[in-house]
């Protein structure tokens, strides 16, 4: 007997699969999200303790999740730094659901997505996707909106390449007020 994952596109520690940029990428190196078939069947250390062996979709649904030190461990490593996908929301992401549930995350994640396929068809010039997924992940989602309307706005009738500048100085000046870190931390 399977058992039904609801939200496919949230990862089982609390990760957004949806502004990931390997969720976004087209060929062979595409994730479908952490609990896909495929990545199902690598053997991630919380897939096989949270979902083969407990049942459950996400760590914080488990007895255990205040004790538990597979995912203490990668929860202090996502304060300090990144892998490819941005780690910088993801406490205060699992605290969201926690306390507003995984429906209402999903609608705002799907905002985000949203914004983040616009900037990638409108501004990505081939090298901006991870700055763009990492933008979608830290900014407000409103900041976003304005950020993307000003520089279609600015940039109107432009190549690819100086619409990327555009959008990039616009969120870099709000990440400049902000303190918002638009790198992958290393």
């Amino acid at each position: 007997m399977t058992m039904e994952i609801k939200y496919p596109q949230i990862g089982i520690c609390g990760l957004s699969c949806q502004l990931c940029p390997m969720y976004h990428t087209d060929g062979k190196s595409k994730c479908e999200g952490c609990k896909s078939e495929a990545r199902m069947s690598l053997g991630c250390k919380f897939i096989t303790c949270a979902i083969k062996k407990k049942r459950i979709e996400f760590c914080w649904e488990c007895n255990e999740s205040v004790n538990c030190e597979k995912w203490k461990k990668h929860r202090e490593a996502g304060k300090k730094a990144d892998s490819f996908k941005c780690y910088q929301k993801l406490e205060d992401d699992i605290l969201f659901m926690q306390n507003n549930g995984s429906e209402h995350f999903m609608r705002k994640q799907n905002l985000r997505e949203e914004i983040l396929k616009d900037m990638l068809v409108n501004f990505n010039e081939g090298r901006s996707k991870s700055y763009y997924c990492i933008a979608a992940t830290v900014m407000e989602i409103e900041e976003l909106e304005e950020a993307v309307l000003k520089a279609k706005k600015d940039s109107n009738g432009l190549d690819v390449k100086s619409k990327s500048k555009i959008l990039h100085k616009i969120f870099d000046e709000i990440a400049d007020k902000k303190m918002y870190r638009l790198k992958l931390r290393k």
